[in-house]
């Protein structure tokens, strides 16, 4: 005698996994942002004029990577149904919205005269879109929904 097969119990709610192309696009500006506090650690700790315009250029490719990101995220949220997935999204546009406003900010502090361009504020601002960056990759990896 064969047996139905058992319903598989459903959650309350599914997230649905990210596109492909919007983690791609996420994955430059976690790279550059974390390499832009590198350099900005090198920088302060050397003085050596170069570190200051790498940093000056990756984080000028994070903000051109990661504007797609935060208008994908943003689109996202405001089309997000409502519920339980709605907060995730949330948190994770907050945290995409961080990243590019600390990095812009951070763009025109590296654009100062020479010597004052980074020191303690470039690199707090610095930490802070790569830890921005992180959070809302380990968020968006942590939405996909199990694969059965």
């Amino acid at each position: 005698m064969a047996t139905a097969p058992s319903p598989r119990l459903e959650p309350a709610y599914r997230r649905r996994a990210p596109h492909p192309l919007h983690a791609i696009l996420l994955a430059f500006p976690l790279a550059l942002f974390s390499c832009a506090l590198l350099s900005d650690i090198t920088y302060v700790e050397s003085a050596e004029m170069q570190w200051s315009n790498f940093s000056a250029w990756l984080i000028t490719g994070g903000l051109i990577f990661g504007a797609p990101v935060l208008l994908w995220a943003a689109i996202a949220f405001v089309r997000g149904r409502k519920g339980a997935t709605r907060t995730p999204a949330l948190a994770y546009f907050l945290l995409i919205l961080v990243m590019w406003v600390a990095g812009l900010v951070n763009a025109f502090k590296h654009s100062q005269d020479a010597w004052s361009s980074v020191g303690t504020t470039g690199v707090i601002l610095s930490a802070v879109s790569a830890l921005a960056a992180i959070a809302s990759a380990w968020l968006l990896h942590a939405a996909k929904e199990p694969r059965a």
